[in-house]
């Protein structure tokens, strides 16, 4: 009968970390032809999970995904195109479920908000800094002599 190594319980505890990542595949599933195989990959890749928002179905380990999966990979088998694949998705979950929606009228503002809120932000700074300068410009107080020379003893000591 063998006994407990620490040496044989460390090795098998690395083996595992190291296994780990592969065994928790999430489309194990392989496509009949490399070229349904490309276009399941790219659709995959294309649509967002809508439980986990920030993850593609490919890399989305939940059920909903899953499902998704499955449903694309039924499609295609049963031969039909991506854009209709495409077409029932943002039919069920809307544009959202696109990571790149197309430029309509519904995701206009997706679109359009970066560079309005670039410009609000230019417009802004800009604004803030010529009413400084004009203030600095109309500001005819005394330089208080003493905080100068405080501020020019504290930086020869430092």
């Amino acid at each position: 009968m063998r006994r407990f190594s620490p040496a044989r319980a460390a090795l098998v505890a690395v083996l595992a970390l190291l296994v780990a990542p592969f065994a928790h595949a999430i489309a194990p599933t392989r496509m009949p032809t490399p070229q349904l195989e490309a276009r399941y990959e790219r659709l995959i890749h294309g649509f967002r999970c809508m439980q986990c928002q920030d993850e593609s179905l490919a890399n989305s380990p939940v059920s909903l995904a899953a499902d998704m999966r499955r449903k694309i990979r039924q499609m295609l088998l049963a031969g039909d195109t991506d854009q209709q694949i495409r077409h029932f998705f943002v039919s069920r979950y809307g544009y959202f479920i696109l990571f790149k929606p197309p430029f309509v009228w519904k995701t206009a503002w997706l679109w359009l908000a970066p560079g309005v809120l670039l410009v609000i932000g230019v417009v802004s700074a800009a604004w803030v800094i010529r009413r400084r300068s004009a203030l600095a410009a109309t500001d005819d107080s005394e330089v208080d002599e003493s905080f100068d020379e405080g501020l020019a003893s504290r930086g020869k000591h430092t």
